[in-house]
């Protein structure tokens, strides 16, 4: 009878189940091989699983992301058009008697006051032609006295006869003759007189004078009327633009019904900005006198009229005019750098809502004014919408909203730097 060896259940090689050292050694001095088998078998499976819990990622913070709080302010509503300055007064100084400059009498680019003598025109050729005027005169009426005492002889010898009566009418044709002579060289001498005082030109208007445009020695006609300078009044000034003939209509409407800012009886008031994109420091007033619609463009050609005591404002300098057509009192405005568009061209901003998640809000926009724009739909005061961070702030998301802080200026940095 062949005996069967019994199976060893128990091997003595003993599994490690991939347990750290010490923990081996302490299992196979203490506890039998059955035991020991479970117990390490489940030892390792709470290590596996401590390690699993250890590996598994966090979870993430919410995204900081800055906001503003939309507010309400006041906002004026203003239509900016260009134009041009241009002077109130324009007269250019011409020549009005024939001969040469002898002097220029003023400083070029200078104010000059009305009847100022700018210019002398040498007086003898003139001053020659005064004299035998008065000359002429003198003749003129030496022969008309002696034809009034011929007829006054002449009418009392017709009565008896002693002269016949075609010789008294041609003494009395004449005496009208010379009387005709004497006005006529009164005239010339009158003539002679007024060309004479033009030897002297003077200023015709106050105004800022320009340069000279001839010299002295130069020969100037009052035929052909030489042109010598050009005065320009440029306190004030106006300022001329462009403006449809609709926009022109409501811009009249509003002013009668009151909603527009008036500088004063019927006028709008305006401010001007430079090319170096600085504002005039004073106000000018809307003109709607004197305007013609131009049949080819619908246009009007608008005039302000703008004070100049400074004299800042010359002619022919670029400006844009703005002009108040209105002010809201409760308008929500928020910067442009918010504004996102959508799908189909639809604005919208991120708004983060009490729960501090964030919403895409449809919005519509009335104007621009400046950097900012103003909102007619889709906002209301006390929102906050986000400025930046928004990449990592999707719709339906949580974040954490701090307050934006606007970077300083860089000038403020140079300074703080300096100092």
């Amino acid at each position: 009878m062949v005996k069967r060896r019994s199976k060893n259940l128990f091997p003595s090689r003993r599994p490690d189940f991939g347990l750290p050292d010490p923990f081996k050694t302490y299992m196979k001095v203490n506890c039998p091989r059955t035991l020991f088998s479970i117990v390490t078998l489940s030892l390792a499976t709470l290590l596996n699983g401590c390690a699993k819990k250890e590996a598994a990622p966090a979870a993430r913070p919410p995204a900081e992301v800055s906001f503003i709080a939309v507010a309400s302010e006041r906002v004026d509503h203003t239509t900016e058009l260009p134009g041009r300055i241009n002077p109130m007064r324009e007269a250019q100084v011409r020549a009005r008697a024939t001969g040469i400059l002898l002097k220029r009498l003023f400083d070029e680019g200078s104010n000059v006051k009305e009847g100022q003598v700018l210019f002398e025109i040498d007086p003898v050729p003139l001053q020659a032609s005064l004299s035998s005027a008065k000359a002429s005169l003198a003749k003129a009426e030496a022969a008309l006295k002696e034809s009034k005492a011929r007829v006054a002889r002449y009418e009392e010898l017709v009565k008896i006869n002693a002269i016949s009566k075609q010789v008294y009418d041609e003494a009395v044709a004449t005496l009208g003759q010379n009387e005709a002579d004497v006005l006529a060289t009164k005239a010339a001498l009158q003539t002679a007189s007024l060309n004479l005082g033009y030897a002297q030109v003077t200023a015709p208007i106050s105004g800022r004078i320009g340069k000279a445009l001839v010299t002295e020695g130069a020969l100037v006609s009052a035929t052909e009327a030489t042109q010598l300078a050009v005065i320009r009044q440029m306190d004030p000034v106006y300022f001329d633009f462009t403006q449809s003939s609709t926009e022109v209509l409501r811009l009249k409407r509003a002013l009668q019904s009151g909603s527009l800012q008036s500088a004063g009886p019927g006028q709008a008031k305006v401010t001007l900005i430079l090319e170096d994109q600085t504002t005039y420091a004073h106000p000018g007033k809307l003109l709607f006198s004197d305007i013609a619609v131009d049949p080819t463009t619908g246009m009007i050609t608008l005039r302000a009229e703008v004070p100049n005591p400074e004299n800042i404002l010359m002619p022919g300098m670029f400006a844009r005019a703005q002009i108040v057509e209105g002010v809201n009192t409760n308008a929500i405005t928020i910067p442009q750098r918010t504004i996102a568009r959508g799908a189909a061209g639809a604005s919208t901003v991120l708004v983060v809502n009490d729960q501090d998640k964030v919403e895409l809000r449809n919005i519509e926009i009335e104007r621009t004014v400046g950097t900012s724009v103003i909102i007619s739909k889709g906002l209301k005061a006390g929102e906050r919408i986000i400025v930046e961070g928004s990449q990592k702030a999707p719709p339906g998301s949580t974040v954490k909203p701090i307050p934006f802080a606007a970077p300083a200026p860089a000038n403020s940095a140079v300074q703080a730097s300096a100092k």
